[in-house]
């Protein structure tokens, strides 16, 4: 009986190893055989990866007005050679040759033109946020700016001149935050995501330290009376009215843009 089970295993035994070593010569049964739930699961597609979610384009883009040139003076404490103390330089001087393009650093709507004894021509635009530029000592404004018109970031606003009291051909650029100069450094060539993100308290601070300006050729006005003393002759219909120590002028108002003050060159 013993014999008999033995010789059945082994004949079992036989035909699977035969059945086997068939279906590798043959290829392709144990491909085509059934799969198991857990081999169809590892055989699904993998899934398409989810579309990339864009970020929101930034709320506050500023470029430079003047592309490629260099701020001669900066935002700051300023000495003039004709006066006896620093005062507040409101923005950056940017020397530029008479007739460059000046483009507006942001988007935004022109508030005013006009022109300031102290300004020249010049062109203020609001922008989003409380945020306004000015654009001083102009030739003239671009073609169609005016009050009202909406300008967008990169559009010419204006062409470099050297109008008002100026010492030479260059760009007077301010930023201001409502009535308070800013720093235009922290801003141009700068994105923010957000109002939140502006530097509003690093550019409204202001440095101990004065700037003494040096001029290739004094405004028109300025006469040397004296070793120490300046004086500005007033001018009117060729001859001079009246002159007045320059550090005693007072500020010319300006009826079109109330909050420009006597801070240009």
């Amino acid at each position: 009986m013993l014999g008999v089970v033995a010789l059945f295993s082994m004949l079992g035994v036989a035909a699977m190893v035969g059945a086997l070593n068939g279906a590798l010569a043959l290829g392709g049964w144990v491909a085509s055989a059934p799969m198991s739930h857990a081999s169809r699961a590892d055989a699904q597609p993998a899934p398409e990866p989810e579309p990339e979610v864009l970020s929101p384009p930034p709320a506050f883009v500023f470029d430079a007005p003047l592309p490629g040139r260099v701020i001669n003076s900066p935002f700051g404490l300023r000495q003039m050679p004709w006066e006896e103390s620093g005062r507040l330089h409101q923005g950056v001087d940017i020397a530029a040759p008479a007739g460059a393009a000046v483009k507006v650093a942001a988007n935004g709507v022109v508030k005013a033109t006009g022109v300031s004894p102290t300004y020249g021509r010049y062109v203020l635009v609001m922008h989003k946020g409380g945020l306004s530029t000015l654009y001083a000592h102009l030739a003239r404004p671009g073609r169609g700016v005016k009050r009202g018109a909406y300008l967008r970031r990169g559009d010419i606003v204006a062409f470099v001149g050297n109008s008002g009291r100026s010492s030479g051909s260059h760009l007077h650029f301010e930023i201001r935050k409502g009535d308070k100069p800013l720093n235009p450094s922290f801003f141009l060539g700068r994105t923010f995501a957000e109002a939140d993100d502006l530097p509003l308290q690093a550019a409204g601070r202001v440095s101990r330290k004065v700037h003494k300006a040096t001029v290739s050729r004094w405004p028109a006005g300025m006469t040397k009376t004296g070793k120490r003393q300046v004086e500005l002759a007033r001018l009117k219909n060729g001859r001079v009215k009246t002159t007045l120590p320059v550090a005693m002028a007072p500020a010319p108002a300006d009826p079109t843009a109330s909050s420009l003050s006597d801070a240009a060159i």
